[in-house]
């Protein structure tokens, strides 16, 4: 079986690269660094050079797939879901022209909004690039997995989290799911492994349970020993923060709409089930994974 992975040294992707060895595949890596994403694994990975926004080179790359794990990077322009939609028709033509039967996109919960939810409206829009493949042609199947917020989103909060305050645009009492990377690459390597699916699916991994920004820094500074506070940023606050700090206005709307989008009644489509709630909570995540982050970084 030939299963290919692209982003695969990112958070996902190299839990997924350990789930598919494991399992006697050796997996195809599709990575602007195949010598990072060779990194540990040697010979039992077969890594290659590829950009997402270059058709000709991700056609080359998905010769003779048979199972697609697609990870589409955020642009590097003045527009990320621009960038989105750039990637997402390379990988589709070349998903068209090889006619590889499955393909997961490692897509977010709030993509079914369309509009209105940021960044995550260029991962709606390539939903929609590879629905239009499925729809034209019953050998090209295809799963969305409807992502929660990640646990290591946490990472980016180091300097915040050892202030003792953290700063969200969200209400600091709306739970919504929080989720742990390595269950994601969990259910995608489950649905890469499989054969006999068809269609168009979706799937949305929420994590353990719901949890607020109070629940998830009362649980950090629990893990921490120590308190972490969440402060509430007006809207135009942050936009004139991030504004300030060089950003177009497009990248400022694409971080301001992933929040923003996703309050003021937002519920995701896909219900809490027990199909769609993983294991990893997110004390044992900030155990194994923030506090040695956090120590490494004083």
């Amino acid at each position: 079986m030939e299963i290919a992975i692209t982003a695969p040294s990112g958070n996902v992707g190299r839990h997924l690269v350990g789930h598919l060895v494991r399992a006697g595949v050796r997996p195809r890596l599709l990575s602007r660094h195949p010598g990072r994403a060779r990194a540990g694994w040697g010979d039992l990975v077969d890594a290659r050079a590829v950009d997402l926004r270059d058709a000709a080179a991700v056609t080359e790359a998905t010769r003779g797939v048979d199972a697609l794990y697609l990870i589409v990077p955020p642009g590097e322009g003045d527009d990320p879901v621009a960038g989105y939609v750039e990637a997402g028709e390379a990988v589709a033509a070349a998903i068209a022209a090889n006619r590889v039967p499955r393909t997961v996109l490692q897509s977010s919960v709030g993509a079914e909004l369309r509009k209105g939810a940021g960044e995550i409206d260029g991962l709606a829009r390539v939903e929609e690039l590879l629905d239009r493949l499925a729809a034209a042609d019953p050998g090209l199947a295809v799963t969305h997995l409807r992502c929660g917020y990640f646990f290591s989103n946490l990472l980016f909060e180091l300097d915040a989290i050892r202030s003792g305050s953290v700063s969200v645009l969200l209400p600091p009492d709306q739970r919504f799911g929080w989720v742990a990377p390595a269950d994601i690459a969990m259910v995608g390597a489950s649905l890469l492994l499989r054969p006999d699916w068809s269609g168009r699916h979706i799937r949305a991994v929420h994590g353990p349970r719901d949890l607020s920004w109070n629940d998830a820094m009362a649980v950090v500074g629990e893990v921490l020993g120590r308190t972490v506070t969440v402060q509430r940023v007006e809207d135009d606050v942050m936009r004139a923060t991030l504004s300030g700090a060089g950003l177009t206005e497009a990248q400022v709307e694409a971080i301001m709409g992933m929040s923003t989008g996703l309050r003021d009644g937002f519920v995701p489509e896909q219900p809490r089930t027990p199909e769609t709630t993983t294991d990893t909570t997110l004390g044992a995540w900030a155990w194994a994974e923030l506090r040695p982050a956090l120590a490494a970084s004083d």
